[in-house]
């Protein structure tokens, strides 16, 4: 009897150790579905200058070229809408790259097809049907779009173009590269970005439209050695940025709000960029995010969450870690930032986002 106790305690301390693991690989394999039930676009952590998750479809029209995610509606998410103005002479296929770059994290892209942008008027077409297409059954846009999350950005007369639609209610924010004049009679918000060696739209005219707009959030950025021809194609250095402004302003993405507020934000402390923030849009809010389910009977339900200090998600530490909110100390995992302890892959917790790249654990999204 002495020679097989240590033998079973062995056995049985053995056993304790492989079951968490085990599950933890049995459940590490199914976190997507767990974390596909969240509100809002899915989280590309702080990657806005790489393609995101979604394939995208181009569809060309006779005044209008739609960028959109291929699948729409997957998980439930209504799809904010940017709008498009071109440069003079110019049409969608001069901005291609940067258009399906937007439509790839999960934005529906309306281009208007005009060389001559200026108004807004054609910008604001696209919108009307857009609204169309998502009250129209059989459209591939039907229910699947969020029309009270709407921006505008469009590149030199489009970027002025851009600027007009403010003129419009239904538009949230517009963050044109070389963008010219003031948002009227608006309360949208406003990126002004500008090049550092643009001669056709000079820093200091983007700077004195920016200075103007002291009514509404809004920020100046100029991009160390850019011309006015960066934006074409794929926007350059224009793209990352863009990116994370559209997430934050249209689908209330804090990581994208990391690189604009507060004093050590991402444009802040990079040597590429000159940047300034006015005092509205360091004490603005994120929008909320929305979700709509279907039922069998054909009724659908939309939910709104606005969770305080940031969004809340509750999946599976599994999916916790995939997304990059949590880190693996041996068969524990722990929030990234607080450290705070989740348990095993497969157990369920919540966390709350109190910074660009940090979580907390709380009981529920609820609270």
């Amino acid at each position: 009897m002495d020679t097989l106790l240590p033998r079973t305690r062995i056995r049985r301390l053995l056993y304790l150790l492989l079951v968490p693991l085990l599950a933890a690989a049995l459940f590490a394999a199914v976190p997507r579905e767990a974390d596909a039930q969240t509100p809002g676009l899915p989280s590309v952590g702080t990657n806005f200058a790489a393609t995101g998750p979604f394939q995208v479809t181009v569809q060309n029209a006779s005044a209008h070229t739609y960028y959109s995610p291929t699948t729409l509606g997957q998980g439930g998410i209504d799809h904010p809408i940017i709008l498009w103005g071109n440069g003079t002479g110019t049409t969608p296929t001069t901005y291609d790259g940067f258009l399906r770059h937007l439509a790839s994290h999960g934005f529906v892209v309306a281009a208007a097809n005009t060389t001559n942008a200026g108004s807004g008027n054609e910008m604001l077409a696209g919108l009307d049907n857009l609204t169309t297409f998502n009250g129209q059954s059989g459209n591939r846009f039907f229910g699947h779009l969020n029309l009270a999350r709407v921006g505008a950005t469009g590149h030199s007369q489009g970027a002025g173009g851009a600027i007009s639609v403010t003129r419009d209610p239904r538009i949230d924010t517009v963050f044109p590269p070389q963008g010219y004049g003031s948002p009227r009679g608006t309360t949208a918000s406003a990126l002004y970005f500008a090049g550092q060696n643009d001669t056709i739209i000079a820093p200091s005219t983007v700077r004195a439209s920016y200075n103007q707009s002291t009514g509404i959030p809004a920020a100046y950025a100029e991009l160390a050695g850019a011309t006015h021809f960066t934006p074409i194609g794929n926007a350059g250095g224009f793209r990352g940025p863009a990116t994370a402004w559209a997430r934050w302003q249209l689908a209330g993405d804090t990581n994208g709000r990391g690189l604009f507020v507060g004093a050590n934000c991402g444009l802040c402390t990079s040597s590429e960029w000159v940047y300034e923030a006015n005092a509205r849009l360091q004490n603005q809010t994120p929008p909320p995010s929305t979700t709509t389910t279907s039922t069998p009977g054909g009724s659908t339900t939309t939910s709104t969450t606005v969770p305080p200090g940031g969004q809340c998600i509750q999946a599976t530490n599994a999916a916790h870690l995939q997304a990059g909110r949590a880190t693996r100390a041996l068969i524990l995992i722990r929030a990234v930032g607080s450290g705070d302890v989740l348990g095993y892959s497969f157990q369920t917790t919540a966390l709350r986002q109190t910074g660009p790249a940090a979580w907390e654990r709380v009981d529920s999204c609820s609270s």
